[in-house]
């Protein structure tokens, strides 16, 4: 499990520090919480340890604390640290270089990636001093998220709240899920390697201006492309109609239809591996009508449908050019793992990644559209058959996870 170091400063915005330590659990992360002394005036030491499952660190002088968990080591044993909310004052030591209390000292011995969430009052917001100390940590190497707009408990108005606490937990699962988690030997074995990727919806055309389509944003199967292809793989994504920009290192290929998809995948082969994340159209109309359908008053003729081509078991089936590593997804809204292993087996493919996609997934917001998901991994293997179950998590901690199971799966093979 990746970790959270979670430094809260001294302002009104940390009474939402519970609710952000929640929001990082629920994206799959660890999270450990230090608090300046101010902050311990707007929420208690008890309740983020309750909620984080972890002891609370707040003084620099502790012996103790220095004992069990050096203030050194407390900033090194973190994947990345998170400090919400930025006062005014834990940015202008940050971005001087000064350490004085336990947070700004851990703030300058870390190695680790920074993040801000800044809060404060709208004129310390828009100071000289303080927009130069954003530039200077913005230099440094530092990410920023926010402020936004709005009330403040202070009466006035504009830029100074901190971004809420979901936005920021997933900007920090994202942040984290950049760079997959692969040894120097895993990554070898997937470099080089051509990997084919479909992604998101696809539009099966009714007349010129209407189609069937469904919910898929793309984002899981832009993610995995994006982990794939920072591990060195050479990353061919055929995409349905997303917004999502071209992932960085990645050949991307636009289609709309079922059967464009299908002429791009194939086109594709051989590879060395496919990982089919796209939810295609099952159907599509038989005719589409090359002017746009009126209404005339009188009820519409039925919508003759016709199956489409299935990309995933002609993969499946593709003989000398079937992948080496064949990966499918499988969106359902019941009986999740008995429909996962049914379609396993049906489409002859590796491996099954399966997710709830229904109303009862327990993700805010929804997987479909949304930025996290829980999925299960099923490998295909009837001597020793392996399930394993993902914590809630960002789409990006998903894509970095999948990327770690290939490279490995590809490193044992070339052992033999």
């Amino acid at each position: 499990m990746q970790r959270v170091l979670l430094i809260i400063g001294g302002g009104i915005a940390a009474y939402k520090a519970p609710e952000l330590v929640r929001q990082l659990r629920a994206q799959g992360l660890g999270v450990r919480c230090l608090m300046t002394a101010a902050a311990a005036q707007f929420v208690s030491p008890l309740s983020l340890a309750s909620v984080s499952g972890d002891k609370v660190y707040d003084n620099l002088f502790d012996l103790t604390d220095e004992a069990e968990m050096g203030h050194i080591q407390l900033s090194r044993d973190a994947d990345i640290i998170l400090v919400a909310p930025a006062t005014a004052d834990l940015m202008a030591k940050a971005a001087q270089g000064l350490a004085n209390d336990l947070a700004s000292t851990s703030l300058l011995a870390t190695d680790k990636k920074i993040i801000m969430a800044p809060a404060m009052n709208v004129r310390m917001w828009q100071h000289e001093a303080t927009q130069r100390n954003l530039a200077q940590l913005r230099a440094d190497g530092v990410t920023i998220i926010g402020p936004e707009e709005g009330d403040m408990a202070c009466g006035e108005f504009g830029p100074g709240r901190m971004s809420e606490p979901q936005d920021i937990a997933t900007a920090t699962a994202a942040a984290l899920g950049a760079s997959p988690r692969i040894d120097a030997a895993q990554k070898s074995a997937l470099a080089g390697r051509k990997i084919v990727l479909t992604a998101g919806p696809t539009h099966e055309p009714i007349d010129p201006v209407r189609y069937i389509a469904n919910r898929s944003s793309g984002k899981q199967g832009y993610a995995i492309a994006a982990a794939l292809a920072e591990a060195g793989a050479n990353v061919h994504l055929v995409s349905g109609p997303t917004n999502l920009p071209a992932p960085a290192g990645v050949t991307l290929e636009r289609i709309e239809t079922a059967r464009e998809m299908l002429a791009a995948v194939e086109a594709q082969l051989p590879v060395d591996g496919a990982v089919m994340t796209a939810a295609v159209a099952d159907w599509r109309p038989a005719d589409c009508d090359t002017q746009k359908i009126k209404k005339n008053g009188a009820s519409p003729e039925p919508l003759a449908l016709t199956e489409n081509p299935d990309i995933l078991a002609i993969l499946g089936a593709a003989g000398d050019n079937r992948p080496a590593l064949l990966i499918g997804f499988a969106a359902e809204t019941e009986n999740l793992e008995a429909h996962a292993r049914a379609k396993l087996e049906r489409k002859k493919c590796d491996w099954i990644v399966a997710n709830n996609v229904g109303s009862d997934s327990g993700i805010e917001g929804g997987v479909m559209g949304g930025d996290a998901n829980q999925v299960t991994l099923i490998c295909a293997d009837t001597k020793n058959p392996q399930v394993e179950t993902f914590d809630i998590m960002s789409k990006q901690n998903i894509a970095a996870l999948l990327t770690e199971r290939m490279a490995a799966y590809f490193a044992k093979t070339e052992k033999g």
